[in-house]
């Protein structure tokens, strides 16, 4: 196991509780922007995690995997559409990658000529 998310998420919640308590201004737009995701009704809850999850490893979020992924499972997600939905996160890094290396070069172009 890399990281243990059942023991990772409580403490996280609670760090994320403290840091409301001297920045509610921060927590309350945090949750504000958090909750208008799921207000339009027109993606299930099970499809919000699994974008939610694919999303958290393309920025590289511990915290965001282990409480999506948790999300996910009690939204009913199976094993197989959290590898799909991770296959989607692993091919748009490859393409960010891709887009960021044609600009490296180009820019490297620049430079020497």
């Amino acid at each position: 196991m890399l990281i243990d998310t059942q023991d990772y998420a409580p403490k996280l919640l609670e760090a994320i509780g403290k840091l409301g308590a001297v920045a509610p201004a921060t927590l309350a737009g945090f949750q504000a922007l958090d909750g208008a995701a799921a207000r339009t009704g027109k993606l299930d809850a099970r499809t919000r995690e699994l974008i939610a999850l694919a999303v958290a490893v393309t920025t590289r979020c511990d915290g965001c995997i282990a409480l999506h992924s948790a999300a996910a499972a009690k939204a009913g997600a199976s094993q197989e559409e959290v590898a799909e939905a991770l296959s989607v996160a692993i091919a748009l890094n490859a393409g960010a990658a891709l887009v960021y290396s044609a600009r490296a070069l180009d820019a490297f172009g620049q430079q020497s000529g």
